[in-house]
C-alpha cells in the first residue's frame, strides 16, 4: 500500500511541477493575468479538472512560481554581499553570481520582473514578501561586517534594501543582454552595476562620518 501511495505521490508531483513548467512558458509572452488555467492544462495535456488537485486558482500558481523562482536565491543572496574578500572583490563576485543566475534562470528573472508591479495582488505581495526576506538576511549579514560597527538597525535595513534593489535591477539589465545576444552590451552592464555597487560600497564607507 505504502509502495502505491509512493508513487500517486510522485505522479502528483510530476504533474504539478508540469503544470509550473507550462505556465512559466506560456508566461514568456504575457502577463498572468491574461493567462488562463485551460491553456496551462491544455499545454500539459490533462483535464482542466486535474488543475484544481494543485492549485486554487492561477493566481496560486503564481505564487508558487515567485517561491520557485525566488525562494533558492536567498543562499545566493546572502553570498553577494558577504564579508569575505576586498569590497571590490565582493561587487565583482556579486556581479557575477547575477549574470550567471540569469543566463540558467532567464524565465523566471522575466516572469518576477513583470510581475512584480503587475495586476495580481497575491503575486505581488508574494514577491514583496521575499524581497523583504532578502532585506532582512542582508542585513543580518552586513551586520556581521565591521564596517556596521555602530549602525542602526534601520540604517542596516536601509542599506540592504539598497543591494536588493540593485540586484534587481542589474538581473534585468542582464536579462536584456541575454535576449539581444550582445556582449558588448553585456560588459556595459557588468562595468554600470559595478559602478553602482561601488557608489553604495563608498557611501556605506563614509555614512558614520
Amino acid at each position: 500500500m505504502s509502495h502505491t501511495l509512493g508513487i500517486r505521490q510522485a505522479q502528483k508531483q510530476k504533474t504539478r511541477q508540469a503544470l509550473l513548467d507550462a505556465a512559466l512558458g506560456l508566461l514568456e509572452g504575457q502577463s498572468l493575468s491574461s493567462l488562463g488555467l485551460r491553456e496551462v492544462t491544455r499545454a500539459v495535456g490533462v483535464a482542466p479538472t486535474a488543475f484544481y488537485r494543485h492549485f486554487r486558482s492561477t493566481a496560486d500558481l503564481g505564487v508558487a512560481l515567485v517561491e520557485e523562482a525566488l525562494g533558492s536565491l536567498h543562499a545566493m543572496i546572502r553570498v553577494t554581499v558577504s564579508a569575505d574578500g576586498t569590497p571590490d572583490e565582493r561587487i565583482a563576485r556579486a556581479v557575477e553570481l547575477i549574470a550567471g543566475h540569469v543566463a540558467a534562470h532567464p524565465a523566471h528573472v522575466r516572469f518576477i520582473a513583470r510581475e512584480r508591479h503587475g495586476g495580481v495582488r497575491p503575486v505581488r505581495e508574494a514577491i514583496q514578501d521575499q524581497l523583504a526576506r532578502f532585506g532582512e538576511e542582508v542585513k543580518r549579514e552586513l551586520a556581521k561586517d565591521p564596517l556596521s560597527r555602530g549602525w542602526s538597525d534601520d540604517d542596516l535595513l536601509m542599506l540592504a534594501n539598497l543591494y536588493v534593489d540593485q540586484m534587481l535591477i542589474t538581473a534585468s539589465l542582464f536579462l536584456d543582454t541575454l535576449e539581444k545576444g550582445a556582449q558588448d552590451q553585456r560588459d556595459e552592464v557588468v562595468r554600470i552595476a559595478t559602478r553602482r555597487l561601488r557608489l553604495i560600497s563608498i557611501g556605506r564607507q563614509h555614512w558614520l562620518d
